[in-house]
């Protein structure tokens, strides 16, 4: 054969390692929420496992993004099922410390608000271009697992009221990033003449 050989690439298999991860994160949810149920977060044993169960979970979602990445193993399945994920695991911790007096409903609120709005928004442009996580994004992301986790966790007295600076940390760059990707979606919709 002569000239340049043109390549064909393999289709991505559905079942593989970073689709596994997210799938596990699915399912890690409702076991994280019974052992936060359990706890009534009362009871130091379980807020420690629930607390671990989070962590893990949370874990997975840096582990099979760079998984995807690394070994060519983005699935349309995987862009879908991860940003599902992760906000069924956020919303379920959110929800639950509201639920039980630790954090203040409007945090819930505006953070869910924010984090489904930005959801529709990438499907709303998802034929125009690809909104992209931002470093803001990732920032925000840390910042409520961080919080997520320090509610959870039996801290000691002196340690606890550090939570709700953290959570308010990431409420405002929950907030500031939405706005950003509003102004991204915008572009991408903007008819070019």
């Amino acid at each position: 054969m002569t000239g340049a050989e043109s390549t064909v690439a393999a289709p991505v298999p559905l079942l593989n390692a970073a689709n596994l991860l997210t799938g596990a994160r699915l399912v890690l949810v409702p076991v994280f929420a019974a052992t936060v149920v359990a706890s009534g977060m009362t009871h130091a044993g379980w807020r420690t496992v629930a607390c671990l169960i989070f962590v893990v979970a949370s874990a997975t979602d840096l582990v099979d993004g760079w998984i995807a990445r690394r070994f060519q193993l983005v699935t349309s399945l995987g862009k879908v099922a991860d940003p599902i994920a992760d906000k069924a695991l956020t919303g379920a911790a959110l929800v639950l410390l509201s639920w039980y007096d630790r954090l203040p409903w409007w945090v819930t609120v505006v953070i869910l608000a924010r984090e489904l709005g930005i959801t529709a928004l990438r499907f709303w442009v998802i034929r125009h271009g690809v909104i992209a996580a931002s470093r803001g994004g990732k920032i925000k992301t840390a910042l409520q697992i961080l919080a997520i986790t320090w509610y959870l966790w039996p801290m000691p007295d002196a340690l606890a009221p550090v939570g709700p600076w953290i959570m308010g940390a990431a409420v405002v760059v929950t907030v500031v990033t939405g706005f950003d990707y509003i102004v991204q979606a915008l572009r991408l919709r903007r008819p070019t003449r």
